[in-house]
């Protein structure tokens, strides 16, 4: 049985097959009935004619997976070791600034070895048939010629919140923690093409890092992908090397990694040493197909989508999480508290956060930070009184500055479980 505590969550730990939990044992919950889903939260749940039918009280689907990672939080949720990938649960992501050793970790090869990593030797190479010539650069080269830049950019897989979608989607069972937002410190990546000069046909930039293939295949690459010529000019776009003031990570990319703010993190190449400019769409590993794909028009659950059907991802959508007080959370009745998260929108600004206790039926308004710099994360906080004693849940909505905002259920289906944006809901318990 699941208890609330006023600092922790009590979560199932077992290193299991990360495809099963969540959707198996979502499933199974939501054919409870209310008197079974209160008497295993141990409590009342205040609202429950709001409760939307089959939805699972968010206290129930918890499955942290606790492992060790080298140079990361211990509290980070290991949900594969081959390769190695990691989300942070919310309330490790409350700092304005994700720290370093809490941002996730999303690896699709091996990565090189520290021993292999020579910063002497290290350099980025620039080619590719729209380039107007190719051109190398050392790390020291890039830190000397180029003016230096820091900026705030939001990283986030396309696949985070995967775990919510039934029927299930194959890939890295991914709930809320695929995002952060930190410092980088780098070069525009605009600077360093146009230095390399680029042709009048340029349509895309590839990458290429030094991961390798899982199969251990030298002449395959685990992923090559890119972002579009007028993305990759942006003012935002950096060729990074430190986070927070230090050097990268090492399984965050070090010691030299593209960032791409407001796209899916896939785009934002690590352990970068080639950069090529394209006269069409990249061609790279994970690229074609359904890879970091959705449907160009919607589909039913579990339909086929022939990858001609296919449209690359791009922007992420609005988003937006609750980081305090973790779930599970046990406080007075009457007593004020207060909540806090982070908002963003992909390319966009988000406008407002609200939030609700009465499972969405009444949202009232938080109050929302403007970011530091476009494609930064926005801070969003609100003081909540309540009086009844029971289980309640905090929902989150944001919407952007077009006026978009997020579903209060999980949207739309799609083949590989991509761009799940539903409102962030946590438990507390009022006694």
């Amino acid at each position: 049985m699941h208890k609330f505590d006023k600092n922790v969550t009590l979560k199932n730990s077992s290193l299991n097959d990360p495809t099963r939990t969540q959707s198996s044992r979502r499933r199974f919950l939501g054919t409870m009935g209310l008197a079974a889903l209160q008497l295993t939260l141990g409590a009342r749940i205040v609202h429950a004619a709001a409760l939307p039918p089959g939805l699972v009280p968010i206290l129930l689907e918890d499955d942290d997976l606790p492992f060790a990672i080298p140079g990361k939080h211990p509290g980070l949720i290991v949900l594969n070791d081959k390769p190695i990938n990691a989300e942070t649960p919310p309330h490790l992501l409350d700092p304005d600034v994700t720290p370093r050793d809490v941002f996730f970790v999303r690896n699709n090869g091996i990565p090189p070895g520290r021993s292999e990593i020579r910063l002497d030797n290290w350099t980025l190479t620039i080619g590719g048939e729209s380039a107007k010539q190719e051109k190398s650069y050392s790390l020291k080269e890039l830190k000397s010629k180029f003016k230096n830049t820091h900026l705030h950019l939001t990283l986030e897989c396309g696949g985070n919140g995967r775990a919510e979608y039934n029927p299930p989607a194959k890939g890295n069972q991914w709930t809320t923690g695929a995002v952060g937002c930190a410092k980088w410190t780098g070069v525009r990546l605009k600077d360093v093409l146009e230095d390399v000069g680029i042709k009048p046909d340029a349509v895309y930039i590839g990458y290429y890092g030094t991961d390798r293939h899982l199969s251990g295949d030298a002449a395959k690459d685990p992923i090559s992908r890119g972002v579009p010529i007028e993305k990759a000019l942006q003012e935002e776009s950096m060729i990074a090397w430190a986070m927070n003031d230090q050097d990268i990570p090492w399984l965050n990319g070090y010691p030299l990694r593209l960032v791409f703010g407001g796209w899916p993190a896939s785009c934002s190449g690590k352990w970068l040493e080639k950069i090529v400019i394209r006269n069409k769409v990249h061609d790279g590993e994970k690229m074609d197909g359904s890879s970091y794909r959705v449907p160009c028009s919607p589909v039913a659950p579990g339909e086929e989508v022939a990858d001609s059907d296919m449209c690359i991802i791009e922007s992420m959508p609005v988003k937006s999480l609750i980081t305090y007080p973790k779930s599970g959370a046990m406080i007075s009745s009457g007593a004020s508290f207060t909540i806090r998260g982070h908002a963003w929108a992909g390319e966009k600004e988000v406008t407002e956060v609200q939030y609700s206790t009465d499972f969405g039926a009444t949202w009232q308004v938080s109050t929302l930070s403007k970011p530091v710099n476009r494609l930064a994360w926005q801070h969003f906080k609100a003081n909540i009184t309540l009086i009844e004693k029971g289980y309640y849940e905090v929902w989150a909505r944001a919407i952007d500055d077009e006026g978009i905002s997020q579903p209060m259920l999980v949207p739309g289906w799609n083949p590989k479980g991509y761009l799940n944006n539903a409102c962030h809901r946590i438990a507390v318990k009022i006694v």
